[in-house]
């Protein structure tokens, strides 16, 4: 069995082409190869994985999806700049670090769903307003939908900013809106698996990790004006924390 091979675990769910893919999206992500290299012909690179020509072709697809490689008839498959030099998305700790890390991202400019409607939730810690709008949406990082957001605003809120909460990341408007007198900001962070709607969206196998966040925005009367769940890739999210000595 070669190298390449046993990197395969062929006991779990997780169909074969998309392990391949994977580890192929991790090789690029370490530089195994640069922009402008070719990949190893196809019919090599199944005798590396000890897989067939159609699972080779299958976990290219999905690279040539995200963006990180081109295919060519009669040269083969190349290694494009920039993308396989992403790195991964940081979940700061900070709302400021947040704000600055989404700065050249940007949502997709038709909502999978929208409408009136109150968030599923309760509880002590905050009071709700009278009606929120809601927002499904995919955010769009280097070309990759990257995430899958239900965002809930204050209606009031977003009727009065609608034009920039439709083409800009909610975030940025919130905290820039002068009338607005923020009092929390926390998130919670869950790891589970990608069902059918998330999976058919970010573009993953049902079943695949994702990261799950919820995040929440008061005003200073301690209400809910925002909250969000957010569904990330498990390839596009790192979440980092310092310990404490």
């Amino acid at each position: 069995m070669t190298h390449a091979a046993s990197l395969l675990d062929r006991a779990q769910p997780l169909p074969l082409y998309y392990q391949v893919y994977e580890i192929l999206r991790a090789q690029l992500a370490d530089g195994v190869w640069k922009a402008g290299d070719f990949l190893p012909p196809i019919p090599d690179l199944a005798a590396r994985f000890s897989v067939s020509v159609v699972t080779i072709r299958q976990a290219l697809d999905l690279l040539r999806e995200d963006g990180l490689v081109l295919s060519e008839r009669g040269r083969g498959t190349s290694v494009l700049a920039d993308r396989a030099d992403t790195g991964p998305l940081h979940l700061e700790s900070t709302v400021s670090d947040l704000i600055r890390l989404y700065a050249d991202d940007s949502p997709e400019q038709e909502p999978l769903d929208e409408g009136v409607g109150m968030p599923a939730l309760s509880g002590a810690e905050f009071t709700l307003c009278q009606s929120y709008y809601f927002m499904k949406r995919a955010h769009i990082r280097d070309g990759m939908r990257y995430c899958l957001i239900t965002l809930h605003i204050d209606e009031e809120l977003f009727r009065r900013n609608e034009t920039d909460f439709r083409q800009r990341l909610a975030l940025p408007v919130l905290f820039e809106n002068m009338d607005l007198k923020i009092g929390r900001a926390w998130q919670t962070l869950q790891i589970e698996k990608a069902d059918h709607v998330v999976a058919t969206a970010l573009k993953v196998p049902p079943g695949d990790p994702v990261a799950r966040v919820k995040r929440y925005i008061t005003d200073k009367a301690n209400r809910l004006v925002y909250c969000a769940e957010v569904h990330y890739r498990h390839d596009c999210i790192q979440y980092r924390m310092e310990l404490k000595i």
